[in-house]
């Protein structure tokens, strides 16, 4: 079975530098998907509230019949339950839904800037922290402005910062600060939802490793420090999506990936969706 390497976060805790994302998975597709990365080796599951999949989750870990303490199970607080109260019972209502007394990360899934209550929000995730019920806390789509203002007004350096990531919007500047400040960087749309792997250089790199194009984009993650959640429901792909550690890139495949940055977004702006 693949070993996947981890990543300690600022508080001491291992996070696998690889998992498995269920964003837009079915609630009644979730379990299987999730079952196959588990037997695959996944140990590292990404949910959400608004993805309406927990309780698929959760149902998978259940019937995994894996020991708790070799998962880490992620999920995120929805915008419109923001506010120091309402994320206190939001959380109780995703614990319920994974069946888990407690997760391994929690994060605010987006700052909504224009509601600001983010702020109010994360102290919320300060408290969930230190009553053990979640291992670590972080933020999601945080810009650095945002993480800023958490910084100042807040007492624990966010773990995480999951933002959208990938050889067309390389984050240049926003990995930079996060390195300066000890906070994880965590990419969703690994491989920008397919939109970069027809790209010539990542083609031309792939066949030249005898490897997908998407697995030379996880492995441009992993070699960037980057932790990565790709998704997929296809148990083939979730198998090819794992094995990715059989090959290194060499200097020159980094510095043609590097040249593919052009601010491509392929979800929306955190500035502007509240």
């Amino acid at each position: 079975m693949t070993s996947v390497p981890n990543v300690t976060l600022n508080n001491g805790v291992t996070m696998p530098q690889l998992g498995f994302g269920v964003f837009q998975v079915p609630d009644e597709e979730t379990t299987a998907a999730v079952a196959s990365a588990l037997e695959a080796g996944y140990r590292s599951i990404d949910t959400a509230a608004i993805y309406g999949n927990e309780r698929g989750v959760g149902k998978a870990v259940a019937a995994s019949g894996l020991p708790r303490e070799e998962l880490f199970i992620t999920t995120k607080l929805w915008n419109a339950d923001q506010g120091h109260d309402q994320t206190l019972a939001a959380f109780d209502a995703s614990l319920d839904k994974l069946g888990l007394d407690h997760v391994d990360l929690y994060l605010i899934h987006w700052p909504t800037p224009a509601r600001d209550l983010y702020v109010e929000t994360y102290r919320a995730l300060e408290k969930i922290l230190a009553d053990g019920r979640a291992r670590a806390i972080g933020v999601s789509n945080f810009k650095i402005p945002h993480l800023q203002r958490l910084l100042e007004h807040t007492g624990i350096t966010p773990a995480v910062n999951q933002v959208e990531l990938h050889p067309g919007l390389q984050q240049t500047a926003l990995r930079a600060f996060h390195t300066e400040h000890s906070i994880a960087t965590e990419a969703w749309s690994p491989l920008a939802q397919g939109a970069v792997l027809g790209d010539e250089a990542i083609v031309r790199i792939a066949a030249a490793h005898g490897v997908t194009p998407a697995q030379v984009v996880l492995r441009w993650h992993l070699q960037t420090g980057n932790i990565v959640i790709p998704k997929s429901v296809t148990p083939e792909r979730i198998r090819q999506n794992l094995d990715v550690f059989g090959f290194a890139l060499t200097d020159a495949d980094l510095a043609a990936l590097a040249g593919l940055d052009r601010g491509l977004r392929t979800g929306p702006d955190p500035d502007t969706l509240n």
